[in-house]
């Protein structure tokens, strides 16, 4: 190679670089502030802006009953119009950070140097945040581990083409049709902690198996770690708090669509979710018009007849949110999903003194028109369906350190785990009770 041709390689692989460096330079002088208002008034006013400037991103469990700070994420354009409608209504606020990029750009280089310390398919669950491809290749290896455990089935594809696969495990007996407990992750892009704990579920029922046979006596345990695929990819290569899928909408200049708004129960009212392709709760032209959401409806549906627990894994927030989220009624079995919360709210309690709250979504936090849950007890006939709002960690909530993995998937598996051993006692005092009445 002459030294020109060498001189042109280096500098082909210094723009690759510095290319690669821009992507994740997207946060460059955005702003986040703390938001506090004073009374139910400004909450009120805060909901409204929340509707009408989708471009104002509340983050985490916003605009809930029992906060009294919001955080909010504004791109560097943004931030002048959202002070001075701070300062027209007299809404205190501080803010937090004016260049989100730092942050980002170092809590990328080290997962990027955590994950180099294992070669796939073998994964440190507390150790890394893994992408979509990287979990998939370790889902593909289980099944050889554990060839009468696991099972790896492809349900369909993401709008990019990306395979949306499903993990069953069982205990190996061979019985056929046992109830199912279905849980799935990440149909937001950015809630990465999700999928850290769907994985360290995968874990503790293989790997730590002895532990946790009454788990898999009765039970076979149906787990997609990965929902929004392409947006999750996304958040790992360019935006790391991007939120919907990629699935262009009808409006050129907004991509994605919230895929917990998409489902079709309740779908398209204006109070739970937005018609607004620039909104992070827009719904879709109409339900069900997402393949990923497709993919979970398909799910629910095969596994309708024996469906006795949904659990949705989201972050953040510290919630057990129960159906339903649309409406200020409840559904009929909301005492036993209660039964099934306060076991896993409790057991949380008791093991670390974390404290969730829990209960119908509507009146806990706000209202959801469309979601998963909702659609699991309305449609497929779940015995239970909760949503899981996971703690909190790093800076914005959504964006918990390496450091922070350990202590949240551990906390959360004893609270799903207590969950799992309530549905067993709920279905079994059902059992008990209709052969009785047959009797």
């Amino acid at each position: 190679m002459t030294s020109y041709a060498l001189l042109g390689w280096l500098l082909l692989l210094l723009l690759l670089q510095f290319s690669c460096l821009l992507a994740w330079q997207d946060y460059k002088d955005y702003k986040v502030f703390e938001l506090q208002p004073e009374d139910d008034d400004q909450v009120q006013l805060l909901r409204q802006l929340f509707w009408q400037q989708p471009h104002w991103d509340f983050l985490g469990s916003r605009l809930s009953y029992n906060e009294s700070g919001y955080r909010v994420l504004v791109a560097p354009n943004q931030a002048e119009s959202l002070v001075k409608q701070l300062q027209t209504h007299m809404i205190e606020y501080q803010l937090l950070s004016d260049d989100l990029s730092q942050l980002v750009k170092a809590q990328r280089e080290d997962n990027q140097r955590n994950k180099a310390r294992f070669t796939l398919p073998f994964i440190d669950v507390i150790g890394a945040f893994y992408t979509h491809t990287e979990i998939n290749e370790y889902l593909d290896s289980l099944p050889q581990r554990y060839p009468q455990r696991a099972l790896v089935k492809q349900f369909g594809w993401s709008y990019e083409r990306r395979p949306l696969k499903l993990l069953t495990i069982n205990n190996g007996d061979g019985r056929a049709n046992k109830p199912v407990i279905f849980i799935d992750a990440a149909m937001h892009a950015r809630e990465w902690i999700a999928p850290s704990l769907a994985l360290y579920i995968i874990q503790q029922l293989l790997d730590n198996y002895a532990e946790n046979e009454q788990l898999l006596k009765d039970y076979d345990w149906v787990i997609m770690p990965v929902v929004n695929a392409d947006g999750y990819e996304f958040s790992h290569t360019d935006s790391r708090y991007w939120r919907k899928n990629r699935k262009p909408t009808w409006d050129p200049e907004n991509i994605g669509t919230d895929l917990n708004r998409n489902f079709g129960y309740m779908w398209g009212l204006d109070e739970g979710a937005s018609p607004d392709p620039s909104n992070e709760t827009y719904r879709g032209e109409h339900a069900f018009d997402q393949p990923e959401s497709q993919v979970v409806r398909d799910v629910l549906l095969h596994y309708s007849d024996r469906l006795s627990f949904y659990l949705s894994l989201h972050s953040y927030g510290n919630y057990l949110l129960l159906p339903w989220g649309h409406t200020s009624s409840f559904p009929s079995n909301y005492l036993d999903m209660m039964q099934v919360a306060d076991a896993g709210a409790m057991a949380i309690l008791q093991a670390t003194n974390g404290i969730y709250s829990y209960g119908s979504g509507y009146h806990l936090m706000y209202s959801t028109s469309g979601d998963s849950t909702d659609y699991a007890v309305g449609v497929a006939n779940a015995t239970v369906a909760i949503t899981m709002e996971l703690p909190a960690g790093g800076f914005l909530g959504f964006d918990p350190w390496i450091s922070h993995i350990e202590g949240i998937v551990t906390e959360s598996w004893v609270g799903v785990r207590a969950m799992a051993l309530e549905v067993e006692k709920l279905d079994q005092a059902k059992a008990k009770k209709k052969l009785i009445s047959i009797n």
